[in-house]
């Protein structure tokens, strides 16, 4: 049997009874870096033989894991953190399992999307999960562009030297969605911060992305409808016919359309002035 067993991705708490006591019952457990999976295991007294199997190596391993199979050995399949196969290695060889028709069985156990997800508050029945983009930027935007108009919430991985492009990139893309970016789920200075990309651009640009992200942008469903500046003008007047003070009205317009605050300010001014001719 071929287990597939999810790690904590943080956290070494985050592990299920089952997971742990099938690493102590295996052959041999198959790792992305058998010296951060050695410290799980040394960290709960499972003394059992690792092999390395990450993405330099997996398809060359892999006929090599289905002898062992077919010989019946019982084998673990592991990633650093989180599930093998979803952005991590090991998808090769659950398919060449499959397609062997021998036995596999998949853990249940943590997961960095997920956690993301809830955490970003853009709740919703349906999302995707996309995983991590392209790393250079021309293929990147055209992920983005065949993305832009889902209607579900987006759920990307990033790495930290990348986080600050990618969210320039779907603010490009995307335009002014709300997001949420996630850092080092489960872990001691786990941080999520929510808010419109264009906000998180400026944030990101001034401290340094550290640890592993999540990010979470809302569907284009999502998206107000583009307001032209005689909209704005006639909601603003609206308001404030109604006994709203200019403060008011322009707090609440920008907020209702998301537009900045200046442009809507500089609006309401514009308003001021005709009133006065």
């Amino acid at each position: 049997m071929l287990y597939v067993c999810p790690t904590p991705i943080g956290n070494l708490e985050d592990i299920t009874l089952r997971v742990l006591r099938v690493l102590q019952e295996v052959d041999l457990i198959l790792a992305e870096d058998t010296r951060r999976t050695g410290q799980l295991l040394h960290h709960y007294q499972i003394p059992r033989p690792v092999e390395s199997f990450h993405e330099h190596n997996e398809k060359d391993k892999t006929a090599r894991v289905l002898e062992k199979l077919r010989q019946g050995q019982d084998i673990a399949l592991v990633c650093d953190a989180g599930t093998p196969g979803i952005s991590d290695p090991g998808a090769f060889l659950l398919h060449a399992v499959i397609e062997e028709g021998l036995p596999l069985e998949v853990l249940p156990g943590a997961n960095a999307a997920l956690l993301g997800f809830l955490q970003s508050g853009l709740l919703c029945p349906r999302f995707v999960f996309y995983g991590f983009l392209a790393s250079r930027r021309p293929e990147r935007l055209r992920e983005l562009e065949q993305l832009s108009a889902l209607p579900y919430p987006i759920i990307f991985y990033e790495a930290p030297h990348r986080l600050q492009a990618m969210l320039a990139d779907l603010l490009a893309v995307f335009g002014d969605r709300r997001a949420s970016v996630s850092r080092e789920l489960t872990k001691h200075f786990e941080e999520t911060r929510r808010g419109p990309l264009s906000e998180l651009v400026a944030y990101f640009s001034e401290s340094k992305p550290r640890g592993e992200f999540v990010v979470t942008v809302a569907g284009a469903e999502e998206v107000k409808e583009e307001k032209s500046e005689d909209d704005i003008l006639r909601a603003l007047q609206e308001l404030m016919a109604g006994g709203l003070s200019r403060k008011s009205a322009v707090s609440q317009v920008s907020e209702e359309y998301r537009l900045p605050r200046n442009y809507v300010y500089g609006l309401a001014l514009r308003l001021k002035r005709q009133d006065q001719d």
